[in-house]
């Protein structure tokens, strides 16, 4: 019961936080206060929000496997849409905005800068893995499926490319979340999760045996206690 009510108050905290930026976005064009770009704000806002939220997105799986915790995986398919749904507005604000609905002129863009191919390229791949996101599809596809969602690395990786193409000058921000998007792949290279895990009930272990009596959810739950 109190997984289901951390989940689900967790679930909140994610829906809030995630229409916040859209919120804010659609509060500022009737205020007036995006700027005396209103265009260039929607364009980055709904990118940066893509990109911090694909990172979340694959945050969920270390978290899992470094907690032990289960039920936070129920996280991870909100996350995603909610990246894919930004990614659909930032590219809608392109298409309708910059290249007011004109596809020759889209395609032209697509091909001439490359840091539009990649987003461009980034936008396909997450495409299809929205659309494959209910139990039906993964009953469908079975092990297509995990294949197809693996999209979500090179999604990302693009993203970040297309963020550092497009600042060209300050590229610190760009780099900072390149830098999180390693940390998280490399916590995917087989054995380092491992390792972490087992360095972490070692710890839990070693302070039980001291008479440390507190609780220690990252040590119960690499146990099995405390497994759903």
């Amino acid at each position: 019961m109190t997984s289901k009510r951390t989940i689900v108050a967790l679930k909140v905290v994610l829906w809030l936080g995630a229409l916040a930026p859209g919120a804010w976005l659609v509060t500022g064009i009737f205020r007036g206060w995006l700027g005396a770009n209103p265009i260039e704000t929607l364009t980055h806002v709904t990118g940066m929000t893509t990109l911090v939220l694909l990172l979340l997105t694959l945050s969920v799986t270390p978290v899992r496997r470094l907690t032990g915790w289960n039920p936070v995986i129920r996280l991870r398919r909100p996350f995603g849409l909610f990246a894919f749904f930004y990614a659909l507005c930032h590219f809608s604000i392109w298409f309708v905005f910059d290249m007011v609905f004109n596809v020759g002129w889209m395609l032209q863009d697509i091909a001439e800068r490359p840091y539009i191919t990649v987003g461009m390229a980034a936008f396909l791949i997450l495409m299809p893995m929205a659309l494959t996101s209910t139990r039906g599809w993964i009953r469908r596809l079975g092990r297509k499926w995990s294949t197809l969602h693996k999209g979500i690395y090179v999604a990302a990786t693009l993203g970040v490319v297309h963020f550092y193409w497009l600042v060209k000058a300050d590229t610190r921000l760009p780099v900072l979340l390149g830098a999180c998007l390693l940390v998280l792949l490399g916590l995917r290279v087989p054995g380092v999760t491992g390792r972490l895990s087992r360095r972490q009930a070692t710890r839990g272990g070693s302070a039980a045996a001291a008479g440390d009596t507190r609780p220690r959810e990252g040590a119960a739950s690499l146990s099995g206690s405390s497994a759903p």
